[in-house]
């Protein structure tokens, strides 16, 4: 479009966040209204910019003056937030555009979401604001909230809590909830932003805002879809190495979702994307929304576990053994303390009590008791972070423990400390001591475990996240080019197998020889120049799986092997598959024997290139031992992808086997790797099986399956 300004997405949320002056388009004085609820909640929220109230029967809502227009406002205006009729806001855009308004929050509902005619106006409003360098939040949102400035530009009934978690949800309806409940539990936010049709500014937008707003120290997310996947994986990679990013995603991509003819296609479930995509950039998938707020209320006030090692403190045997199954079920180690502490506990603690980890200070514990034993912990070098448990018993005294933990925790604030007061009406008013002291507290150990342990795993995604080079290698992409043109030319999408073969070959693919026969004759010579034994493959692009109709004949020794294998392959393809196109029967070379492994790749519609690898051979439907990446893969994503996987363990050699030659196998993830990257033509490709052979003889592709996609 002519006259479109060059867009900042990040300058324009930095106008979105901090505002010096608002417009509210459709504002109204009457109470019950959207307009009024957004006019009021500003004026609640203790904003100290300017407030520009428009409609067009002018006149004053809430004691502000409200204008026509916003052409009739003489000063700047950074945001307008538009709560107007579907069918008006396009004009209303092309006024803001004109007036220099910089961003936009449209809460307007009746966009894309109720079908075409909403998605094309959904389309041209962006266009509108493209052309005048404006970002667009929304359409069909809550709005916005910031609690630093502070202002609250929504219809929400509320404006949470300051805190330093940064939130962004793709349903405002959620959002409103959430609201509600952080009120009553005293969870605060920095930003709290509602996505709605995610029209302009997306969820990696927000993202990499949170990444740098000094406010945000935690990022939550609740979303349905990304709308960019190598967007959203590079402003996560860029954010998390500073910042937790936890999210729920829900629902299932049925955009995505395509009868698949490879395995890799139909072991790749439509949230699988999903998985890999939040593993490679370092995001933690949290099951829930009380799970990803565990988390959160954990990290508020609380350093990052340095380590998975854990101190028990409990005043009862059960809910210990209990809190120690957690640990290990999550990955969390139940340590042993110096001898220090033990010495200490057993001079401290009363003879009956248990000093080595989980520590039990009986039944009878003090608050004192719990002083010692907490304090111990905290001091103990081979402690990561400590975990509290208190049971109400006759001589507990709840509200002084809990002011007990809170002392603690300001002399040693480095280490996580998690407390859980298991009961009812007499943990009230000590659960309300930690929470306004700054400790995490919880009603059940399980979910007190299973925050810190989230957090401790977020720790080692993060320091394993780092810039690493993506291999390239010198490949033929001219032939690969050609065959794809002319399987094009064919009118196909499935290749032949030689021409699978073929394009594995130009990338560097190890391959078994393979070549097309069109007669018994032709298939006896091109044995005879391959060298016994050979296999023959019926060709066609009908035929997926060619053992399910007798197409395949292995091991053939002889040249009259060969002819008679040929006569029979054509014969069961004709009975099993009357209608399928035959262009011949391949004659390949047969790889000796080595550990049977699968590589394959499917496309995502968000993320692109998948790429499987696993136990391969007849059962890799049954067993799926498979392990994914999204390409293009480093060297460390390629080792990692073989190693995740339980055939991974085995190549390195068990029970006297020599190990395999994994640097070979993983040249050849790489090399498929690139070659999806290149090209997006390719949208399934299987190797199965391919050859593992010991350390130092390298890998081979037996047999390639690839179907390219249809033209754009």
């Amino acid at each position: 479009m002519d006259g479109v300004l060059v867009l900042d997405r990040q300058k324009g949320i930095t106008h979105l966040f901090n505002p010096n002056s608002i417009a509210v388009i459709g504002a109204s004085a009457t109470k019950g209204k959207l307009g009024n609820s957004v006019v009021r909640n500003l004026i609640d929220s203790g904003y100290q910019g300017r407030i520009y109230p428009i409609n067009p029967k002018g006149g004053e809502v809430m004691g502000l003056r409200t204008y026509r227009s916003i052409s009739e406002i003489s000063g700047d205006v950074d945001v307008a937030v538009i709560v107007i009729p579907a069918r008006f806001v396009l004009t209303a855009v092309e006024e803001c555009g004109k007036k220099g308004v910089h961003a936009l929050v449209v809460i307007t509902a009746g966009f894309k979401e109720i079908g075409h005619e909403g998605q094309e106006a959904e389309k041209k409003m962006v266009e509108v604001a493209e052309k005048y360098g404006m970002v667009i939040q929304g359409p069909n949102c809550l709005g916005i909230i910031n609690t630093s400035s502070p202002y609250n530009a929504s219809f929400s009934s509320g404006t949470p809590g300051k805190g330093r978690i940064a939130f962004a949800s793709q349903s405002g309806a959620l959002m409103t909830g959430i609201l509600d409940w952080s009120l009553m539990e005293k969870i605060g936010f920095s930003k709290f932003v509602s996505l709605g049709n995610k029209s302009h500014l997306d969820e990696a937008d927000f993202i990499e805002a949170f990444g740098s707003d000094p406010d945000s120290t935690f990022i939550l997310l609740y979303i349905e879809s990304v709308v960019d996947g190598r967007k959203f994986m590079e402003a996560c990679r860029k954010v998390v190495p500073h910042k937790p990013i936890f999210i729920v995603k829900s629902g299932v991509s049925e955009a995505g979702a395509r009868a698949a003819s490879s395995h890799t296609g139909s072991l790749a479930g439509s949230d699988t994307a999903y998985d890999v995509a939040f593993k490679q950039c370092g995001v933690s998938r949290a099951a829930n929304m009380a799970e990803l707020f565990d988390v959160a209320n954990v990290y508020d006030d609380m350093h990052l576990p340095s380590g998975n090692r854990v101190s028990i403190v409990t005043n009862a045997g059960g809910p210990g053994i209990l809190t120690t199954d957690a640990c290990e079920a999550s990955g969390l180690e139940v340590t042993s303390f110096s001898q220090e502490t033990i010495d200490l506990l057993k001079k401290e603690l009363p003879p009956a009590a248990s000093v080595y980890n989980p520590i039990d200070a009986l039944g009878t514990a003090q608050p004192e008791d719990y002083a010692i034993c907490v304090e111990a912990s905290l001091r103990d070098e081979n402690v990561d972070s400590v975990i509290v448990l208190l049971t109400p018993q006759a001589m507990t005294k709840g509200a002084e423990t809990a002011q007990v933990l809170v002392d603690s925790h300001k002399k040693y604030p480095d280490k996580p400390l998690v407390a859980v007061f298991i009961g009812g009406n007499s943990m009230v008013y000590p659960r309300i001591i930690l929470t306004e002291g700054g400790i995490p507290v919880f009603d059940f150990p399980e979910r007190a475990v299973n925050a810190l342990a989230e957090l401790y795993h977020f720790t080692v995604r993060r320091d394993r996240i780092k810039e690493e080079a993506i291999p390239r290698f010198n490949v033929e992409m001219d032939t690969v080019k050609e065959i794809i043109r002319n399987i094009r030319k064919d009118r196909r999408r499935v290749l032949l197998g030689n021409e699978a073969h073929a394009i594995a070959e130009a990338y560097g693919i190890p391959v078994a020889r393979i070549r097309l026969a069109t007669s018994a004759e032709e298939a006896r010579e091109i044995a005879s120049d391959l060298g016994f034994p050979v296999v023959l493959k019926i060709s066609s692009p009908d035929i997926i799986h060619k053992s399910d109709v007798g197409g395949i004949r292995l091991g053939l020794e002889t040249p009259e092997e060969v002819e008679a294998a040929f006569i029979q392959i054509l014969g069961g393809a004709t009975t099993h598959a009357p209608k399928a196109i035959v262009y011949g029967v391949e004659v390949q070379e047969m790889a000796p024997k080595g550990k049977e492994l699968i590589i394959g790749c499917s496309r995502d519609i968000q993320f692109g290139p998948l790429i499987m690898f696993g136990a391969g051979g007849i059962y890799v439907n049954y067993l799926k031992d498979i392990a994914f990446r999204l390409a293009p893969l480093s060297s460390t994503d390629a080792n990692e992808l073989i190693f995740d996987t339980k055939i991974g363990a085995l190549l390195k050699g068990v029970r006297g086997e020599l190990p395999s030659d994994i640097t070979g196998l993983e040249d050849t993830i790489l090399r498929i790797s690139q070659l999806v990257t290149d090209f997006d033509d390719i949208v399934e490709l299987d190797i199965n099986p391919v050859f593992a052979y010991e350390k130092g003889k390298g890998v081979i592709a037996v047999d390639v399956k690839i179907t390219i996609g249809g033209e754009e």
